[in-house]
């Protein structure tokens, strides 16, 4: 739409190229967006989710049922199925699960609030209703919903890790994921200054080899690289090895830019190679003098200071990631060098079993593994295709997060629908107490959370009205909170029975990024964007 020629009196503030559309249209516009970014996910939902297949402009393919991988792959245009896709991110770098959850639970949100849009309510009036509704959800949830866990029960974390793991494709396969993200877990969990860290995103790397069965995966007690030893002739397996680990260069380091040397005679040259060759020797008499077995480093290792290391019989890799070093000396208890000749005997690490190289695939690994006590690990993936390992391992980092979020926030809450639910129970009851007509975007809301249980029954193809209408009888009467939709099946069940249960972390969060996303859109009432004239021919 161009803009309109300005006329007697008028001021033209906005230039004749840009687009602008205002008031109302916004708004359902707006709603629309959300609507359809809801309906791309929305059969991605629970243990009977399909997978969607995406291919990229470079003919790469993405097989998931992840709601955060789905949407990061679509290219849209609109703003506000932008900001829903935001979302989805912002809940998986937050808690790491309940990505699909919360885009649908949002595209609802905002899908109740278009018959009070199309009636000429005020977008503050809902919005208020919309705020004050959450405040009452988010207490129903701590009061009366949310029961405590003990996070070293591991028996309870494994049914907490395995439910989520029963929406996802390793459900057969879920016995393994449990004891693997359980494992990668405990594992990285330190307390600092009586604070809790779990950092899985640096210190539990998963390491993905096609070929092998999913059985073959496990959790290494150390840490796998892959890279090889830089001589033949240096050893490929010590046990109990003495770790040194760097982070400069062993070789004679080069000008950064052109560098000019002025020679006056022949034996000039030969001084400048003896000088280089020095320079190494004497590095590698520095390293070589705390007896070190193995050495790790994120530079070069040139040929001289190989020759010097394997004299010595000392194993040497090279070019390894800044971030595979990091894990090395969690794993091992070392101390990163950034000079040879800063090297205390304290910076060695020996809680390291045994190191190995070995050939997994077409490649070789190097194995720093059967640590005392690491505070990182590798987990190791086979599996038939490239496709297939990467959606096991987008299925285990949910898993893990899950694991991470009960240990720093140990409450729970059923899943199944059933926390949704009672949440829309308790809303419909206290909406009459709500004055004015606040009142009706407020039970709206109530409606919108049914969202999620109507959605697990229609996915399994479960009759929706007769099984949601019960549902919610069995709430109103009083049944346990509990009471829910089994995924599977599409039948009502008592979560506990089923051993279903959700963090309270992720399903606060999901209400919380839904609500605040679909008020933050319903306040939009004027888009104006900036269109290029087409070029010229």
């Amino acid at each position: 739409m161009s803009m309109p020629t300005p006329g007697p009196g008028q001021v033209l503030v906005i230039k004749d190229s840009g687009k602008r559309e205002q008031g109302r249209k916004v708004q359902l516009d707006n709603i629309l967006a959300a609507k359809t970014v809801a309906d791309v996910v929305r059969t991605c939902l629970g243990p009977r989710a399909m997978l969607k297949m995406l291919m990229d402009p470079m003919g790469g393919i993405v097989m998931t049922s992840d709601g955060n991988a789905i949407l990061r792959e679509i290219m849209v245009q609109h703003p506000a199925a932008k900001s829903m896709i935001e979302i989805a991110r912002t809940q998986d770098e937050e808690v790491g699960d309940g990505t699909t959850s919360v885009i649908v639970l949002a595209g609802e949100f905002m899908a109740v609030a278009h018959e009070f849009m199309a009636e000429q309510m005020h977008p503050t009036v809902v919005i208020g209703a919309y705020l004050r509704a959450l405040d009452d959800a988010l207490t129903i949830l701590d009061e009366k919903i949310a029961k405590p866990v003990d996070p070293m029960d591991k028996e309870q974390m494994a049914a907490i890790i395995k439910a989520c793991i029963g929406t996802k494709l390793l459900k057969k396969w879920s016995g393994l994921a449990v004891d693997i993200a359980m494992s990668a877990v405990y594992t990285v969990q330190m307390e600092q200054n009586g604070r809790k860290e779990i950092d899985i995103k640096r210190y539990a790397k998963v390491e993905k080899i096609p070929g092998g069965e999913l059985e073959d995966s496990r959790v290494l007690r150390g840490v796998m690289v892959n890279k090889d030893v830089t001589h033949s002739k240096m050893r490929r397996r010590i046990e109990n090895p003495r770790i040194l680990l760097l982070d400069c260069s062993l070789e004679y380091n080069k000008g950064e830019s052109q560098t000019n040397i002025e020679m006056s005679g022949t034996q000039d040259y030969s001084r400048i190679l003896q000088i280089e060759e020095e320079h190494i020797k004497q590095m590698c008499m520095e390293i070589i003098a705390f007896k070190p077995d193995l050495v790790f480093t994120e530079k070069g290792v040139s040929d001289l200071a190989q020759h010097f290391l394997q004299k010595n019989n000392i194993t040497a890799i090279r070019r390894i990631r800044k971030s595979d070093n990091n894990r090395i000396a969690r794993a091992c208890g070392a101390t990163i060098v950034s000079r040879t000749d800063e090297i205390r005997e304290s910076d060695l690490g020996l809680g390291c079993g045994l190191f190995e190289v070995r050939k997994v695939g077409d490649d070789y690994f190097t194995f720093v593994e059967e640590c005392k006590d690491p505070k990182a690990c590798t987990i190791l993936l086979r599996g038939a295709s490239k496709d297939i390992l990467m959606e096991v391992e987008r299925n285990l980092l949910d898993a893990m997060n899950v694991g991470r979020n009960v240990i720093m926030d140990p409450r729970l809450v059923p899943g199944g629908g059933a926390t949704e639910m009672a949440l829309s129970v308790a809303l419909t009851e206290r909406a009459s107490k709500v004055e004015g007509v606040g009142q009706w975007p407020y039970k709206a809301v109530a409606k919108a959370l049914e969202v999620i249980p109507r959605t697990l029954i229609q996915n399994c193809g479960g009759s929706t009205i007769r099984t949601l209408t019960a549902l919610r009888a069995k709430h109103a009467s009083g049944e346990p909170v509990s009471t829910g939709i089994d995924g599977d099946k599409g039948e009502i069940v008592d979560m506990e029975t089923l051993g279903i249960w959700e963090p309270a972390k992720v399903k606060i969060q999901v209400i919380k990024t839904a609500m605040e996303t679909a008020m933050l859109l319903l306040r939009i009432d004027d888009i104006v964007s900036g269109v290029k004239k087409a070029q010229e021919m």
